[in-house]
């Protein structure tokens, strides 16, 4: 049996309206969840965003008022459905790309959604110093525990290990695309080896063949000699 549990729109931001629209839903529901489900085609990541409608407190004792507040959400299926997608992606699956590129495409499509997140973090940032949005808290204490767990780059002892890591991984990039390289012509060589071979077996073949058809042909003459 369905239960209704909230209401979506297609964003792709939060709307004026939303308020009263999520205070019509509570006729048929005590707290309903409001999804913004974003369609444009370069959305990186999952596409949705979920949020409660909360009162909101202010420190400075004025009049409280409602907003979103945005909850964790995910996007999951049941094991039918989940059979069926992969039979899906397997049908339309591009049998031209490797399993590198598609690595090095998943690992892009990721710092593309950091950037974006990056960005909202930026802009909200600007917004609270430049007085056009309150400030909150929550936001404030998750953002200095993101920065405290930065690494110290004015230390050398960092700077030096991450200078040795990255060395180590280039070292491994240029090694394996030499011994790529090296592959490479090793193959074309063999290739190019193998079609001479093959050359000077047809050439032989057609002297073996011609030659064969001159004695043919000078013993058929000495017969018409022998029978005049």
């Amino acid at each position: 049996r369905e239960r209704m549990i909230g209401w979506y729109h297609t964003g792709p931001k939060l709307r004026a309206s939303d308020q009263e629209i999520n205070e019509l839903f509570k006729r048929f529901m005590a707290r309903p969840v409001m999804v913004i489900v974003d369609v444009r085609p370069h959305t990186v990541g999952i596409p949705t965003d979920a949020y409660f409608a909360v009162e909101e407190i202010k420190d400075d004792g004025t009049e409280t008022r409602k907003t979103f507040l945005h909850v964790p959400s995910a996007i999951e299926a049941e094991e039918a459905e989940e059979i069926g997608v992969e039979h899906l992606l397997r049908d339309i699956k591009d049998s031209t790309t490797t399993t590198l590129a598609t690595r090095v495409a998943e690992q892009l499509a990721s710092l593309r959604g950091l950037q974006s997140r990056l960005g909202d973090v930026q802009k909200y940032l600007v917004d609270v110093a430049a007085g056009t949005m309150p400030v909150n808290h929550q936001i404030v204490y998750h953002l200095q525990d993101a920065l405290n767990l930065l690494p110290d780059l004015a230390d050398p002892a960092a700077t030096q290990s991450f200078a040795s890591s990255t060395n180590d991984q280039m070292l491994v990039v240029y090694l394996s695309s030499l011994l790529r390289a090296v592959i490479a012509l090793h193959g074309l060589v063999d290739n190019k080896s193998t079609i001479g071979h093959a050359e000077i077996e047809e050439t032989k073949e057609k002297e073996k063949d011609k030659k064969k058809t001159e004695k043919k042909e000078t013993s058929k003459g000495e017969g018409e000699q022998k029978g005049l």
